[in-house]
């Protein structure tokens, strides 16, 4: 057998190579090499032997389909390897126009179904020399079928069958494992003593052998395990067999099931009852005889108590606590796993020799300052399934048991200490704002955004004066129980006075997911309430939002704008949400006061750069930011740029600001390109005073050469409301920030008077499509055509296309579809303060190196 180099995969687009990949990968092939075009992949095949299967994807012409097959051909070791073509559905000619030398096609959409087979039927043809591994249908020239790779297919399970007599051949060595029997327990068994399949005959599996998933059962020594099986046609010594995948739906075998059953017992929420029916869900789905939880006494003198046991044997006699030595052990914080000899701890515990447990683990509760709060032991007499998989679900098991025990203690404290509202057993005012500062801390260091809802009912006083105070005590808790359910777990819910309560929503990415939550709290607030005494009440709520750290970064400023705000929606009309933003009115009125402190917001450090994303349309993947300016006053907290930036301008501070946020986001963006080497485009704006500023060429070329930022990466966005005429220096100093190398965007295109005459005088490589087109897709079929026109037009005068204000899939859709080139918006991020951002840079460079790992 001669060797090979594996297949090529040569795809233009992205998405596409991952589809090809992917579906190789599935297939069992391990070598696949993934390139752009034929020029990448002449560099990729240097050197190496002869391939074994070229994949190339056509979207062009028939004349084009020819040439790329003829230089496919001509490439190192592709001669006379087959070639399947893969044909989309831009390719403007007709599949039987393909060169004689394509093995066989296909269509895009075809991959994931079609690819492997269509490969394995090529194959079949080829002459005995040409067909080089490492697919299931080959057999190796010593004999054994090359079905063997499927046993180190990492820890599956698979039973091979004589399609005739529709016996077992031969079982991997996890099978025996799983099942708990002997290999030579299987050997010869008919396969319907084995898999029992639900819904469907076992003839009819065997016979279609499409890799298909039927939930079936399999043997075991316990009786029959539920799960999945799929077919597949190998050789077999020489022979046609049959090789039946078996995956198990017990969370101890396999680690979807076991993320399924952590992904349950985790969004059920605090309590004794729901405490008992995750350790039950344990319990069933690991198959364990025993699982028990304590609690340690914190003051170390007293016992532990047992908070919950669960057995699955016979009634008896439980060892005292001190005796059990492995209680004892993890209560002082030392963990064990033992996975099939836990016997030999039964001479020094007593309670494993009465429950003759084979499987054991005992795990200490910790606590965030990793004080033990108690312990989780658990136990199984016929020992543990595999435990990479039962290690880490236990783990995770013992902090979710530890989370609630935890916040029982700081209830039960905080009750003690009279930091609860006794009426609703929400966090009360004292407690609230001692969390929210927590909060801020954790967010400030972490660089994370989050909500806070301030929470009004309407007309409660009614409800006291007409029905009594028992009935309004009432609302109230039925109110608490609502805003809880209506929240995730990591989220806060509290009675601040009276009527008013307060939510803090964590974790948040954009604004719209805080509306969504709004307005589900608005419906769960309207739904009808009944009364003790049978009466139907109709309730409602007017809600104020503000943000961290848009909004203001300090608990009472925080708490004072959603106030604002929810005033605002009681004088809107009541039963509706609010989101804060300073008024012009209030602007006007304190605008002398605010030019005053604007001042100064420079020299004492309040001004604050956030970036915002801009993504390939079709790859999704970051390309560029856009730095934007941000005013944390230490007393009114965040002030909207709406407000400050015209003020900015009218007394021409916005120079001196302008400059000081160009040398931040250009020193902060070379760090990132040090650090991560993206080549990320930094987007700046220039307001109409900068840009008639004599100097402005001198001020930028001064900016780049401190900061060593290249001119390339560095793109400034004029708005297209500026005027040409009564800006005398724009085209100038335009043309030379040109020659000095930075990009050129045109912001807020479309909603200026001058829009064809900007793209033609000025030397723009980008135009911004203004948010208020973007956000009226779907809605308004002018502003669509807008869009549209707009994207068409820049693409006829080489102009590059980013469109702005892109919130929801229909925008994303409708802009990928009519080929914008990038995109900008909430849908993928909103303006992130630095730590935040870079963070996300992190997190994507760790998946590249991931799936780099993975590919190779």
């Amino acid at each position: 057998m001669s060797a090979h180099s594996g297949i090529l995969v040569v795809a233009t687009e992205r998405e596409l190579r991952r589809n090809l990949f992917d579906a190789l990968d599935q297939a069992g092939y391990s070598s696949i090499h993934s390139a752009r075009d034929v020029s990448h992949a002449a560099i990729l095949l240097e050197g190496r032997p002869a391939l074994q299967l070229i994949i190339a994807v056509f979207s062009g012409d028939g004349q084009q389909a020819r040439i790329t097959c003829e230089q496919l051909k001509d490439l190192s070791g592709g001669a006379e390897v087959p070639l399947i073509a893969v044909v989309t559905e831009e390719a403007s000619f007709d599949p039987i126009e393909l060169p004689v030398g394509v093995s066989d096609w296909l269509c895009a959409t075809q991959i994931s179904s079609e690819l492997a087979t269509r490969w394995r039927r090529v194959e079949m043809t080829l002459p005995v020399r040409a067909k080089t591994e490492p697919t299931a249908v080959v057999t190796s020239s010593e004999g054994q079928g090359d079905y063997r790779y499927l046993f180190d297919e990492g820890d599956s399970e698979w039973l091979i069958v004589d399609p005739q007599s529709q016996c077992l051949l031969e079982v991997s060595p996890t099978v025996a494992r799983h099942s708990r029997l002997q290999a030579s327990q299987w050997q010869g068994l008919p396969l319907s003593e084995v898999l029992q399949f639900e819904g469907v005959a076992i003839e009819q599996v065997l016979f279609d052998a499409d890799r298909r998933w039927y939930p079936c059962q399999r043997k075991s020594a316990q009786g029959m395990d539920t799960g999945q099986a799929s077919a597949r046609r190998i050789r077999h010594a020489g022979l046609a067999a049959l090789a039946l995948m078996f995956r198990s739906d017990r969370a101890d075998l396999r680690a979807e099931a076991a993320l399924s059953l952590l992904s349950r017992m985790f969004v059920s929420t605090s309590g004794v009852d729901t405490q008992i029916a995750a350790a039950r869900l344990l319990f069933d789905e690991l198959g364990l005889d025993y699982l028990t939880i304590w609690s340690a006494r914190l003051d170390g003198f007293e016992a532990p108590s047992q908070l919950l046991q669960l057995w699955s044997g016979d009634d008896l006699e439980w060892p005292a606590v001190q005796v059990q030595s492995s209680l004892q052990s993890v209560l002082g914080g030392k963990p064990f796993f033992y996975r099939t000899d836990a016997t030999r701890l039964a001479p020094m515990d007593p309670l494993l020799l009465q429950l003759d447990l084979v499987g054991f683990a005992g795990l200490p509760l910790y606590d965030e300052r990793h004080t033990v709060l108690g312990a989780m032991l658990a136990g199984s007499r016929k020992g543990f399934g595999e435990m990479s998989i039962i290690e880490p679900v236990l783990r995770c098991a013992a902090a979710r048991f530890a989370q609630v025990l935890e916040l029982n203690r700081t209830r039960a404290q905080g009750r003690a200490e009279g930091l609860v509202d006794a009426l609703t057993g929400l966090p009360n005012r004292l407690l609230f704002n001692d969390r929210l500062n927590t909060i801020i801390h954790e967010a400030t260091r972490n660089g994370e955004c989050f909500a806070v809802l301030f929470v009004d009912l309407d007309r409660f006083k009614i409800i006291n004066d007409t029905y009594g105070h028992a009935a309004g005590d009432q609302v109230l808790r039925v109110v608490a129980q609502r805003l809880s359910t209506s929240v995730r777990a990591s989220d806060t819910v509290a009675r601040y006075a009276g009527d008013e309560f307060i939510v803090v929503l964590r974790h948040i990415v954009k604004n719209d997911d805080v509306s969504r939550v709004a307005e589900k709290i608005m419906q769960v607030m309207g739904m009808p309430l009944s009364l003790d005494g049978g009466t139907e009440l109709q309730l409602g709520a007017s809600m104020g939002l503000s943000f961290f750290p848009d909004d203001a970064t300090d608990t009472e400023t925080l708490l004072r704008h959603a106030d604002e705000a929810m005033y605002a929606a009681k004088h809107q009309g009541r039963n509706t949400f609010k989101i804060y933003e300073m008024s012009p009115e209030y602007a006007q009125q304190h605008g002398t006061v605010l030019r005053s402190r604007l001042r100064h917001a420079e020299g004492n450090g309040e001004l604050r750069v956030v970036y915002q994303p801009q993504v390939d349309t079709t790859s999704e993947d970051i390309v560029g930011m856009e730095a934007l300016v941000r005013w944390e006053h230490p007393e009114l907290g965040m002030i909207s740029p709406a407000v400050f930036i015209p003020l900015a301008e009218e007394t021409g501070l916005i120079v001196s600001i302008g400059e000081w946020v160009m040398r931040t986001a250009c020193l902060q963006a070379q760090e990132w390109e040090r650090r991560y080497g993206l080549r990320l485009r930094l987007g700046v704006n220039l307001s109409a005073v900068q840009l008639i500023e004599p100097d402005l060429v001198d001020m930028v070329a001064r900016v780049l050469d401190e900061t060593g930022l290249d001119p390339s990466l560095l793109e400034l966005e004029i708005t297209e409301s500026i005027s040409i005429k009564t800006a005398p220096n724009l085209i100038e100093n335009l043309n030379a920030l040109h020659r000095l190398g930075c990009h050129i965007a045109i912001d807020d295109f479309g909603t200026g008077a001058a829009s064809l005459d900007y793209l033609r005088r000025l030397p723009a490589d980008r135009i911004k499509i203004d948010q208020s087109f973007v956000r009226n897709i779907g809605v308004d079929p002018d502003d669509e055509a807008i869009v549209r026109a707009t994207i068409d037009m820049a693409h006829r005068l080489k102009r590059a296309v980013v469109a702005e204000g892109v919130e929801t899939e229909q925008h994303f859709e409708f802009l990928r579809t009519h080929q914008c080139d990038e995109l900008q918006g909430y849908l993928f991020c909103r303006p992130q303060p630095t730590l935040s951002f870079d963070n996300m840079l992190a997190e994507r460079q760790r998946l590249m190196e991931e799936r780099s790992t993975t590919a190779a």
